[in-house]
């Protein structure tokens, strides 16, 4: 028995949790794995494969209705648990199960504010071939940004699956659903593409943990996650308020300051 497992089982066992959200191994790769009995637990890995981001299940009354959930988070996974408990969307009671600093045991955080300790200072990051392409968008014109994403959205097919990946897209009626009035076009083409994930965008400023899940979960592997992560870097240039860091300062879509900066108004 691993120390996950232990731990797991210990957490069930003392009624810590009901129900455990983590990964198990699954032809070569990870997926979620979901453990309410000890006999569940042995399945339970944690590890640089775990890539998916299995807060989106925390907002799901059909999962964790009923339950108190531990779950075993990688740093973004923990970031969007304290992002949604500032957005009064994490479940009461929920624990997470982490890897320590040093990689070689694990740690229980009880509450929100050991969550945040443990992400606080840590900054936003992708990988370097994505944060090259970014640097490459940063340089270019306005026109030329704009031509790019437009040629980027003609591939998009509007399967919305960036928004059914993404764990702070909790709302029960989108935007795009909404036909009375009709907000968004529904079929796919460059600009009704384009127009919904502005809308996104926006949606989700400030708030975008770069977990990177929309980006996986699209067929045709638009790096639709650039513009979220870009949007979440202006926010915290703008108006110091990170991702998953602003217990002491509200959110962005929520706050306001007569102080705030309007530079940004044309």
């Amino acid at each position: 028995m691993n120390n996950l497992t232990e731990l797991a089982n210990k957490l069930l066992g003392d009624g810590t949790a009901t129900k455990v959200i983590g990964y198990e191994e699954a032809h070569g790769k990870t997926r979620p794995c979901f453990c309410t009995e000890a006999a569940d637990t042995g399945r339970l890995v944690l590890d640089e494969r775990c890539t998916n981001n299995i807060a989106v299940y925390l907002t799901k009354p059909e999962i964790v209705g009923g339950h108190k959930v531990a779950v075993t988070a990688t740093l973004p996974v923990l970031r969007t648990m304290v992002q949604l408990a500032m957005e009064n969307q994490l479940p009461d009671g929920t624990t997470a199960i982490v890897s320590t600093e040093s990689g070689e045991g694990l740690a229980v955080l009880p509450t929100v504010g050991d969550m945040e300790r443990v992400v606080a200072g840590t900054p936003l990051d992708i990988s370097g071939k994505e944060r090259e392409l970014r640097e490459r968008l940063k340089a270019m014109s306005r026109e030329e940004r704009w031509q790019f994403w437009l040629g980027e959205m003609s591939r998009c097919i509007k399967c919305y699956a960036c928004r059914a990946a993404c764990p702070l897209c909790y709302c029960t009626r989108c935007i795009v659903d909404n036909n009375c009035p009709q907000w968004i076009q529904p079929w796919a083409s460059p600009l009704a593409s384009m127009e919904w994930q502005i809308s996104r965008v926006m949606h989700m400023a400030g708030r975008c943990v770069a977990c990177g899940a929309c980006k996986q979960a699209c067929p045709m592997g638009i790096p639709i996650h650039l513009l979220t992560l870009s949007l979440a870097e202006d926010i915290q240039n703008e108006f110091g308020v990170a991702p998953g860091s602003v217990m002491d300062h509200g959110n962005v879509l929520s706050t306001f300051k007569p102080g705030d900066k309007e530079d940004f108004i044309r």
